[in-house]
């Protein structure tokens, strides 16, 4: 095992140090120069988008699309996430991570912006449901269905076999503060056995039960999970102005970036901030495929805002409540054993049970989103009943077999299955971001008619003109 993991050490630093970090930064400022700051120009035009009424109880409105695609990112990522950064590269400048999430999830609400809105001009109908993602605009708007195949493969792989182990191995950790021999006990089998049972039971509702339950719970989960934040950062408000110091100060020194790059700040932020907010990734497009609105700029907006709330607001909570606990960092101290030691430090005994709590609901709501988006791509690959019910199997033992692997070895393959996905869709997005673009100019210019806009394929010469045809445009008129 130690071999396996060193060997998928150094396939994800090489990728990470000499590819990826280079992509995500040049998407990210490239469409950020391009839609003319998007992300911050249009930030209250996402807000009152967001609170747009969904035509009929049967479609997806924005806000549901927007929940369903928060709940695959909001989860264990977001608390074990924050403090395996800070504690990873602690040697070399770990409160600097925070400042590198920060400024990978502003950057990247750009490339988030355009990777919805392609993935709204070229969704498709599927009975009463709309589909879609890059696998979807990539056989559309590029024409290679391989090209889609092999991004599927890649989803599939990442989603349901990483990312859900993963989120399933967080969740158990997180009983290891009540149960030191959690490892070698018969709880790792309870925990993946109760998370696979509860997946199971809902994922085999589909896709308007998924997307009720987690329009319920994640903004109840957020808001609770922020509180806490709060009350620990106004207990220690003082010491605010030297935290923010520390981030600054070790994000810009020049042996925590260059210093062992590999484990170093940057590094570690970008690898937790891309696993946390999956800005460009090609993941929430699956979701915000599914919302039926008037134009497909609409969810390009909001899906922008499910960055922010994601590592502006989520990760950033767990930061300060790391940073301002008082609990030295410590790289042997990693993931969930920091979170509770940092919040026992500060609201005692009842801190580590509401963690352990949230942990759980945050992976679960993970688990049900992330699922979403696999059985979007599956589908797409080949659409087969019995094929569909193998593969549900599947997911369900894989988020079993998540919690017994081992922590190097879960965190070190999502770390590579999640960068292979983003290559794809950040090339991808690069070589068809004009028309997102395109769409973006349509929209702006009904807005300052003072129109709601409404999207005609026919108009633009762009997105799929089975969908965005004039029945569509009808029904928003």
């Amino acid at each position: 095992m130690e071999i396996i993991n060193q060997a998928l050490g150094s396939v994800s630093n090489f990728m990470y140090t000499y590819i990826l970090i280079i992509m995500l930064v040049a998407a990210g400022l490239w469409f950020t120069l391009r839609t003319r700051f998007v992300q911050f120009r249009l930030f209250p035009e996402a807000l009152r988008v967001l609170t747009e009424k969904k035509r009929d109880g049967k479609d997806i409105s924005s806000f549901q699309a927007l929940m369903i695609s928060t709940a695959s990112r909001v989860g264990t990522g977001n608390i074990a996430g924050v403090a395996t950064a800070i504690a990873a590269s602690t040697a070399i400048g770990g409160y600097g991570a925070i400042f590198w999430m920060w400024l990978l999830a502003l950057i990247g609400a750009a490339s988030a912006f355009i990777e919805s809105t392609l993935s709204q001009l070229y969704k498709q109908k599927n009975g009463t449901d709309f589909v879609g993602g890059p696998a979807y605009y990539i056989q559309k708007a590029l024409g290679s269905r391989k090209l889609g195949i092999l991004f599927a493969v890649l989803l599939i792989a990442c989603f349901a076999y990483g990312f859900n182990a993963l989120q399933s191995f967080n969740a158990g950790s997180s009983l290891k503060y009540y149960i030191p021999e959690y490892d070698s006990s018969f709880w790792p089998y309870v925990v993946g056995g109760i998370l696979a049972l509860l997946t199971a039971l809902t994922i085999f509702g589909g896709v308007h039960r998924i997307s009720g339950l987690v329009s319920a719970v994640v903004p109840v989960m957020a808001f609770i999970y922020i509180g806490l934040g709060l009350y620990i950062t106004f207990s220690n408000l003082r010491d605010v102005p030297a935290m923010f110091a520390m981030i600054f100060g070790q994000a810009f020194n020049t042996q925590a970036i260059f210093g062992g790059f590999a484990g170093s700040c940057v590094m570690q932020g970008i690898k937790r901030g891309l696993y946390s907010n999956e800005a460009g990734m090609g993941s929430a497009p699956n979701a915000a495929a599914a919302a039926d609105v008037s134009h497909p700029v609409k969810q390009g907006l909001v899906q922008m805002l499910s960055v922010f709330i994601d590592t502006i607001l989520i990760c950033t909570t767990t930061a300060f409540m790391l940073l301002l606990s008082g609990v030295p960092i410590n790289e042997s101290v990693q993931g969930m054993d920091y979170v509770q030691a940092a919040v026992f430090q500060q609201v005692g005994e009842f801190g580590p049970l509401f963690i352990t709590i949230s942990i759980f609901l945050f992976a679960f709501s993970s688990l049900v989103g992330n699922y979403y988006y696999t059985e979007t791509n599956f589908k797409f690959i080949r659409d087969s009943r019995i094929g569909l019910l193998v593969f549900r199997c599947s997911c369900v033992a894989a988020i079993f077999i998540g919690a017994l692997l081992d922590f190097s070895t879960v965190w070190t393959l999502a770390d590579i299955l999640m960068g292979l996905m983003a290559m794809v869709n950040l090339v991808v997005i690069l070589l068809l971001g004009n028309k997102a673009l395109a769409a973006l100019k349509d929209y702006a210019s009904q807005r300052r008619k003072g129109e709601n806009p409404v999207f005609r394929a026919k108009d633009t010469g762009i997105g799929d003109p089975e969908v965005w045809n004039e029945e569509h445009a009808r029904k928003w008129s």
